[in-house]
């Protein structure tokens, strides 16, 4: 058992490292071959024991910077952090552990199809990943496939499939290096059938990628064009909040902002509650700020908190917002984050619970009504504020609703140096490519940047700097959309409604096998 434990431990830290802020992609495509071998053979029990450690320690070793936020900006004790985090890890591990479960049972002695298997064990990877990028709140952190974000022709399967693709691919060829493996030291001999299904498969795929690149750069150059600055104040969370510091944060951002001056810049992006007071009625401040906006002659967006009145007066709602002011100097447009942040943005439950937000510094916020795209008149922006950078069915929904690129603002100052802001940013890359739209990331401490349709960052910010970034972008036709765009995640059901018809003819087979 000991030995299986510690083969589980060596694949989840091989997988670590794939991610950022390592960027190891390759070791994806065999990190997960120990863990096969860990629970080959086993019993259930041990099955599931065994996949829920390598979630424990692969879990542990991404999301670990939960800690730096509440210790450092949320004035939790290092002692309830841990606390927190271990309650996170484990509710996380349980994802692997049930994926380990399920495959062990679906490719069992009874199952000798290999071919079968090797759709059948990443269908259920995927329905795993599908089930937690929803189930209550969702938390997609991590999905397997963002560990490729970097490897340019394989991501680009994501304009069809979704992340779940690679995520897919991942764990197909995996598991075909544990077959093979296996069957040689157990048999001698080479498994041809399968190797050529499984090579044939990632060289169609790269095959798409590559080819795909090319149409698409080709494609952007009909685009109309738009020249964008990107502001990046790097105000520290412990002042951010502070009424005293307010005047000096829309210094520091006008400055920076005025720095782009006579330079053509038609949109300037501030990032995530940039503004940390009401932009809608703070008469001085606001005043300040919207003649940016007109000393420029660009239209600004930025984050600010907002409220409105609950229908029939009388409650008062928080939001958190993103202002478009036009090249005059007036509000032109709201979006409102709709998918907030679990104990920090809310509290799920509140009336049920005996504990207050986990984060200070961010108001009890109320959840948007629907996620419309920015009017800028020559195109449409989709706001992602934050952590709805993260799910792909919420870019989607601004893409379904007419948005010609994409804007992801963030404040990443609750992660300090850690990973967080690498993976924050390395995630944001798949929506660019599902939706084949210019993606432009503003960042309070960074990273701030500039990403293509094919997930390239063509310009972008270092991290804990103050700083401004001037960039171009394209903006999609309307006309033009991804087959993801359209279909959504259809791929993932399908593995999903797989993962199920299997499951019911293994249980129909052992009935039977019991008469």
């Amino acid at each position: 058992m000991i030995k299986k434990l510690k083969l589980a431990v060596l694949s989840s830290l091989l997988m670590v490292f794939a991610f950022p802020p390592f960027d190891l992609w390759l070791i994806a495509w065999f990190g997960m071959v120990p863990l096969f071998f860990a629970v080959y053979e086993e019993t259930p029990s041990v099955v599931f024991k065994t996949g829920f450690v390598w979630g424990f320690v692969f879990f542990a070793g991404t999301v670990y910077w939960v800690v730096n936020s509440m210790v450092n900006y949320g004035g939790v004790s290092i002692y309830a952090s841990v606390l927190v985090l271990l309650l996170l890890v484990t509710v996380l591990s349980i994802y692997p552990a049930v994926f380990v479960y399920l495959a062990s049972k679906l490719t069992g002695e009874n199952q000798k199809s290999s071919v079968k298997n090797l759709i059948v064990v990443p269908c259920i990877w995927v329905s795993i990943e599908y089930i937690r990028t929803h189930l209550f709140t969702g938390f997609p952190w991590v999905l397997l496939g963002y560990s490729q974000t970097r490897n340019l022709a394989i991501l680009q399967v994501a304009d069809i499939t979704g992340v779940y693709g690679i995520s897919f691919l991942i764990v197909m060829f995996n598991f075909f290096i544990f077959l093979s493996t296996s069957h040689f030291l157990k048999n001698g001999g080479v498994r041809f059938k399968e190797g050529a299904a499984v090579f044939l498969i990632i060289a169609v795929v790269s095959g798409y990628g590559y080819i795909r690149i090319n149409q698409i750069d080709e494609l952007v150059k009909n685009w109309k064009k738009m020249n964008i600055g990107i502001v990046q104040g790097n105000i520290d969370q412990s002042v951010k909040w502070n009424p005293e510091y307010q005047e000096k944060t829309v210094e520091i951002y006008s400055e920076l902002s005025m720095g782009m001056k006579d330079k053509g810049i038609e949109l300037i992006v501030w990032p995530e509650t940039a503004t940390p007071f009401y932009l809608q009625d703070d008469e001085r401040l606001s005043h300040n700020v919207l003649t940016i906006a007109k000393t420029l002659s660009a239209k600004l967006i930025t984050g600010s908190p907002a409220y409105g009145y609950a229908k029939g007066g009388g409650a008062v709602n928080y939001y958190n917002s993103v202002f478009l002011i036009s090249k005059g100097g007036n509000i032109i447009g709201r979006y409102d984050k709709v998918h907030l942040v679990p104990f920090g943005e809310y509290v799920p439950l509140k009336r049920f619970l005996p504990f207050e937000k986990l984060v200070a510094g961010v108001g009890d916020f109320s959840p948007g009504s629907d996620m419309k795209p920015l009017s800028l008149n020559n195109g449409a922006a989709g706001i992602l504020i934050c952590f709805e950078a993260i799910f792909p069915h919420a870019a989607r929904e601004f893409l379904k609703n007419g948005a010609d690129f994409l804007i992801t603002v963030t404040n990443d100052a609750w992660f300090g140096k850690s990973s967080a802001p690498y993976q924050h940013l390395s995630q944001s890359l798949a929506r660019a490519v599902e939706g084949r739209v210019y993606l432009v990331r503003a960042a309070n401490t960074g990273i701030s940047a500039v990403v293509d349709p094919v997930g390239r960052i063509k310009t972008q910010s270092g991290i804990f700097t103050r700083e401004s970034l001037i960039g171009t972008i394209s903006l999609k036709e309307k006309s033009f959309k991804t087959f993801y765009t359209r279909y959504g995640d259809v791929f993932a059901i399908g593995c999903m409604i797989i993962s199920i018809v299997m499951f019911i003819n293994i249980i129909r087979y052992f009935k039977k096998a019991r008469l």
